[in-house]
């Protein structure tokens, strides 16, 4: 079941770049970490009961690189925290919902995730997330 939004996830060129502003804000960087498959660095930064995630593309081929070619920085999806991910796939999948991968699979953080695609979702991305370091 869904039970809170986890993190909103922003595409940027630089971490070390972006990160500035957000510091401004007076929210520090927790992490940052490389994930391979999906050729991302991420950067988390804490903000009250969720995060923002900041996401710099590694490889040219990136889904977060082609994002930012298409539609330059800013919001790439929204995540929301789910204690049943297994069960949240399924519910969604009967419901009609056209998710992105055929099952959940692992994430930053050690966390598990599915995306929804955004034609199922009002035009937004939607990824779930279980487990990882918030679990």
């Amino acid at each position: 079941m869904i039970r809170r939004v986890d993190h909103l996830g922003v595409a940027v060129r630089s971490i070390a770049e972006a990160r500035g502003f957000w510091e401004a804000c007076g929210l520090t960087v927790e992490q940052v970490e490389e994930v391979p498959q999906e050729k991302v660095r991420v950067a988390m930064l804490r903000c009250g009961e969720t995060r923002i995630e900041l996401l710099e593309p590694t490889d040219p081929d990136s889904p977060i690189a082609k994002f930012l070619d298409a539609r330059g920085p800013g919001i790439h999806h929204v995540c929301l925290g789910s204690d049943d991910l297994d069960a949240d796939d399924a519910a969604l999948r009967a419901h009609g919902a056209r998710l992105l991968r055929d099952a959940p699979t692992p994430g930053a953080g050690g966390a598990r995730v599915q995306f929804v695609h955004p034609k199922s979702a009002g035009g937004v991305l939607v990824e779930l997330s279980q487990g990882g370091h918030d679990a």
